[in-house]
Order: structure tokens, then sequence, then C-alpha cells
């Protein structure tokens, strides 16, 4: 336990310590976010899913920082080590695996949870939200974080350069994230693409997120749970095979 604490010290004084990168960038993003979709585009798209446009996609940015936070602030903590080669002292101490895990993943959960206040805050001061069900926007920020976390993780232990650690961001979290009902409802999509959504686990992320604030039920919240922690179970699996496999030194 002294040298899971220890991990997880080292991960939250980091982000502490880089706070104009880990916390002020979503802050200024979120604002910028709210005065163009709330004072520009808003007003000129109307209502979405039987909201006031910028008070639909709130939820979707606030998930949408904890996604991309979460999952940078893991996958650079994990490159790094490897490159620096200090990766090898956490294989061949006394650390097991799943502690090794558990210290990376909280680090991102922390990180994913500041920056989502961070940016719950700037949506407090732009709009008048009323939280219907604080557990479940507690219980999605924390899944969400965890989740892509384990994404960073795996991708910065499969990461040989610089250039594969942004692969996932470009080619994986954009798409899932911009069809994942952040910015519209899909009951507007066509029948074939509103489909497809129900296989991308962001959607199922930001739908039970909605839900939490105003109570609009797309989808039922239980199945919605259902796979997002089978998810997860299977992302750690992953991870944790990766991490095995990745240690030459250790028996």
């Amino acid at each position: 336990m002294i040298g899971l604490l220890t991990l997880i010290r080292r991960e939250v004084k980091r982000i502490m310590r880089l706070w104009q990168q880990t916390v002020l960038p979503p802050a200024i993003t979120s604002t910028l976010y709210f005065l163009i979709f709330g004072k520009i585009i808003g007003p000129r798209v109307g209502s979405m899913g039987g909201l006031e446009f910028i008070y639909f996609i709130a939820p979707g940015l606030i998930l949408m920082t904890v996604i991309v936070q979460s999952y940078q602030n893991v996958c650079s903590v994990v490159y790094l080590d490897k490159f620096q080669k200090s990766i090898e002292e956490l294989l061949v101490s006394p650390l097991k695996y799943s502690h090794i895990l558990i210290g990376y993943i909280t680090g991102g959960l922390i990180r994913g949870f500041l920056t989502g206040f961070v940016v719950f805050l700037v949506a407090e001061y732009f709009l008048d939200i009323k939280i219907a069900h604080p557990f479940y926007m507690v219980y999605v920020m924390i899944i969400t974080s965890v989740l892509f976390s384990l994404i960073g993780l795996i991708n910065g232990l499969w990461a040989n350069s610089f250039d594969h650690t942004v692969f996932i961001p470009t080619f994986v979290l954009t798409p899932l994230i911009y069809l994942g009902g952040v910015f519209y409802s899909i009951s507007i999509l066509p029948p074939i693409w509103r489909d497809l959504s129900y296989i991308n686990p962001v959607f199922y992320l930001v739908s039970l997120f909605r839900y939490s604030f105003y109570d609009i039920q797309i989808i039922d919240p239980y199945i919605a749970l259902m796979v997002l922690v089978t998810i997860v179970m299977m992302l750690y699996v992953w991870a944790y095979t990766i991490l095995v496999k990745t240690n030459c030194v250790r028996k």
C-alpha cells in the first residue's frame, strides 16, 4: 500500500504542479464553447432533444473534457516512463501489477474529475443547471475517467514513438466523441446511423450523463451502466495482459 499511495501521490503532485497545462486549458476551451454555442450558434439552432441547445450540449462538453484529459494524463505519463526507462523500476519493485495499474488510473481519474469539475463551474456560470440525479453524475464521471484512463494506458504501453500517442486521439477518440451525441440528438439521424450509435460507448456515457442532469431518458440507465462496466472490465484485463508482457525483467 505504501508503494501504491506513493505512485498516486506522484501523479497528484504532477497534475497540480503543471496546472497551467492540466487545468487552465480546459477552462479556457469550455468558456469559448459556451460563448460560441450559447451566444452565436445556439439561438439559430433553437431546441434539441426538448432542451435549449446550449443546455442540451452542456453535459456533453463536460464529459468531453473528462474523456480527453483522463486519456492524455495516463497516456503521456506511461509513454514518458517508458521513454525514460523508469517504468522498469516499477516493474522490478514489489508492487503488484494491479497496484501499478491502479496508480496510473487514479492519476487519470483525478485529472479527469478535476477538469470536469472546472468545466461544470464554467457551465454553471453561463447556465442555471439543476442536477436531477447527482449519484449518476458522479458515477458517470468516475467510469468515464477510468475507461479512458485505461485506453490511455494501453496506448502508452503500445506506443514506440510520440506519433503513436496521437494515433488514438485522432482516429478513435475524436470520431467517437463527435459521433456520440454530444452536439445532436440521435433521433434526428437516419435509421442506419442511429443503429450504429448504439455500438459507440461515448453515446452511452453522454446519454447517461444527460439523464443525470435533466432526467431525460434516451436509453435505460441500467443497460447503459452494464455496457460501460463490461467495457471497463475488458479494458482492464487487456491493460493487465499488456503490462505483464511488457515486463522483460521481472519473473
